[in-house]
C-alpha cells in the first residue's frame, strides 16, 4: 500500500530533494510550506506520516503541533530542523515526534525512518514535562553534538542505565544533569559521586552508607549515596576508578535494586536511575581483569560519547559567548569578542576541552581592557597562541591558482573557462570527501541543488560511491 506523506518545508530546494527521494521509495508525497496550508491539508485529507520543519514561513511548526494531534492523533511525525540545539531536540521529543533529524541529514536515514514509522503501531505517550528549557546545560550545533542530543532525547522517558564516555573536560556531568532535569525523575534528587575522589576503603560506605560502630570512626549511622538518590538519579563519575570489591557490591545492587549498609543486616530497597561516566576505555580494562565485564554491560545499556572540543571547533564561538555571559553573572565585566579573536581560539588544541576553554574565557573577561576582546588580547592570554597570520582557505586557493596559471598558459578568451574546468573537479571531490559521499549534504556545502550536483558529477565523471565511508 502506498504511504501518504505530508511534507511541511519552506526551503524549496530541500523540499524538492526530499520529495524526489521519498517518491523514489514509492511514497505519495504532498508538500507545503506554511502552517496554514498544512492545517488545510490535514482537514481535507488523510496522511500516514508528516515530516515538518520547525521554523516555517508563518510560525513555529513545533509550537503548533497540538493542531496536528487534534486532526490526526495517530499520525507519526518526523521533525526536521536547522535550529540544531538541545532545546530543539527536547522540544521534538516533548511533541512525541517519532524521530528528529538536524539539518543537514542523510536522505537514506530519513527514508528508513519513514519506513519504520509507518510500519509500527502508533504509541500515544503522555508526558507532562514542565518548563525550564532556558536552563539546558549543553551548547553546540556541530554534527557531533547533534548525535549527543538525539541520544539524550531517546532516554528521557525510560530508566535505562547510561554510560557517558569522553575525555576529561568534555562535559559528561552536564549530560547526566540534562537527562535528569529533562526526564521523568526531574522532581527527585540528582546525586553525583566521583569515584576517583574517594579513598578506596571508604567508597562502599559512601555509596551504601554504614551503621554506627561498623568500623573505627563510625560514631553514627550514615546514609549512603544510593539512599540519598532514592527516587532520582545517581551519577557515578569516573567509574573506571572503582576498586574490584566495590564493583561486585555495585553490580549486586543494580541487579537486585537493594543495598545493605556497611555493618548492617537489613536490606533496603532503592529506586534510582544510574548514569555512569568515564574518560577511560573500559574494554581493555576488562581484558586486564581491572573492570568486571558483567558490570560493564549492566552500565552500558545506552552509550553516549562526548566528542573532544578539537573535533567540534565550529562550536567554539557559541561556547565562548556563552561563557562570557556566565562571567558577567559571576561579577566580571561584560565583553564582546572579535571574530579574529575567536579564530585564534579555534586554532588551539584544547587538551582540557570545554573546561579549559571556559577558564580561558573567564581569564579574558578579567584581563580585557576594552569591552571588545580583540585578537591581541587572546594572544597575550594564551601562551600556546602564536601571533602569526592565520592561514585561510583563500590563501591556499590563490597559491594553487597562481601555480596552475604559471604551468598552464591559456589562449586569449579561454582563461576563465580553463581555470574553472581545472578547479571544478577537485572542488566537487572535496565536497564529497567532506560529506563522505552524501550528495544532499555535498550540494548544501557547495550551495547548489542536488540535481545540478548530479549533472556535474556525471559530466566530470566523478563517482560519488568512491567517497562513501565503509563501516
Amino acid at each position: 500500500m502506498t504511504t501518504r506523506v505530508l511534507l511541511v518545508e519552506d526551503d524549496r530546494a530541500i523540499a524538492t530533494v526530499i520529495t524526489e527521494a521519498l517518491r523514489d521509495e514509492g511514497h505519495d508525497v504532498t508538500a507545503c510550506s506554511t502552517i496554514e496550508r498544512r492545517d488545510a491539508l490535514l482537514a481535507g485529507h488523510v496522511f500516514d506520516i508528516m515530516l515538518t520543519d520547525v521554523m516555517l514561513e508563518d510560525g513555529d511548526g513545533l509550537a503548533t503541533i497540538d493542531a496536528v494531534r487534534d486532526a490526526a492523533p495517530d499520525m507519526p511525525v518526523i521533525v526536521l530542523s536547522a535550529q540544531n540545539t538541545l532545546d530543539t531536540a527536547v522540544r521534538a521529543s516533548d511533541s512525541q515526534a517519532f524521530e528528529y533529524f538536524p539539518k543537514p541529514f542523510d536522505l537514506d536515514e530519513l527514508a528508513q525512518a519513514v519506513r519504520q514509522a509507518v510500519s509500527r503501531s502508533p504509541k500515544a505517550e503522555a508526558d507532562d514535562r514542565g518548563e525550564g528549557e532556558g536552563a539546558l546545560p549543553l551548547i553546540g550545533r556541530s554534527r557531533a553534538m547533534q548525535d549527543v542530543y538525539r541520544m539524550i532525547t531517546r532516554v528521557l522517558r525510560n530508566d535505562l542505565s547510561v554510560l557517558v564516555t569522553g575525555e576529561s573536560g568534555t562535559g559528561k556531568e552536564l549530560v547526566a544533569e540534562a537527562i535528569h532535569q529533562l526526564g521523568a525523575r526531574r522532581t527527585g534528587p540528582f546525586v553525583a559521586v566521583n569515584m576517583a575522589a574517594i579513598p578506596h576503603d571508604l567508597l562502599e560506605s559512601e555509596l551504601f552508607g554504614h551503621e554506627r560502630g561498623a568500623f573505627t570512626g563510625a560514631v553514627s549511622q550514615q546514609i549512603g549515596k544510593f539512599e540519598q538518590a532514592n527516587g532520582g538519579t545517581l551519577f557515578l563519575d569516573e567509574i573506571g576508578d572503582m576498586p574490584a570489591e566495590a564493583q561486585t557490591r555495585l553490580l549486586r545492587a543494580l541487579q537486585s535494586g537493594r543495598i545493605r549498609r556497611v555493618g548492617g543486616r537489613q536490606e533496603i530497597g532503592v529506586d534510582v536511575r544510574i548514569i555512569a561516566a568515564t574518560n577511560r576505555d573500559l574494554v581493555p580494562m576488562i581484558a586486564q581483569g581491572r573492570f568486571r565485564e558483567d558490570l560493564y554491560y549492566r552500565l552500558n545499556v545506552v552509550p553516549i560519547h562526548l566528542p573532544p572540543l578539537r573535533e567540534r571547533k565550529e562550536d567554539i564561538g557559541a561556547l565562548v559567548r556563552h561563557f562570557l555571559s556566565q562571567a558577567v553573572a559571576e561579577g566580571l565585566p561584560a565583553h564582546r569578542i572579535a571574530d579574529d579573536a575567536v579564530a585564534i581560539l579555534e586554532s588551539q588544541l584544547w587538551k582540557g576541552n570545554v573546561r579549559e576553554l571556559r577558564n580561558v574565557v573567564f581569564r579574558l573577561a578579567l584581563l580585557a581592557r576594552d569591552d571588545l576582546i580583540d585578537r591581541q588580547t587572546v594572544v597575550d592570554a594564551l601562551p600556546s597562541a602564536v601571533d602569526a597570520k592565520i592561514p585561510s582557505a583563500r590563501d591556499g586557493i590563490e597559491e594553487a591558482l597562481e601555480e596552475w596559471l604559471a604551468n598552464n598558459p591559456q589562449p586569449t578568451g579561454a582563461l576563465y573557462h580553463g581555470a574553472l574546468a581545472a578547479f571544478e573537479k577537485p572542488l566537487f571531490e572535496h565536497a564529497l570527501r567532506e560529506t563522505e559521499g552524501n550528495q544532499l549534504r555535498a550540494a548544501q556545502l557547495l550551495g547548489i541543488n542536488r540535481n545540478t550536483l548530479r549533472k556535474r558529477l556525471s559530466d566530470l565523471q566523478i563517482e560519488p560511491e568512491r567517497f562513501v565511508r565503509r563501516r
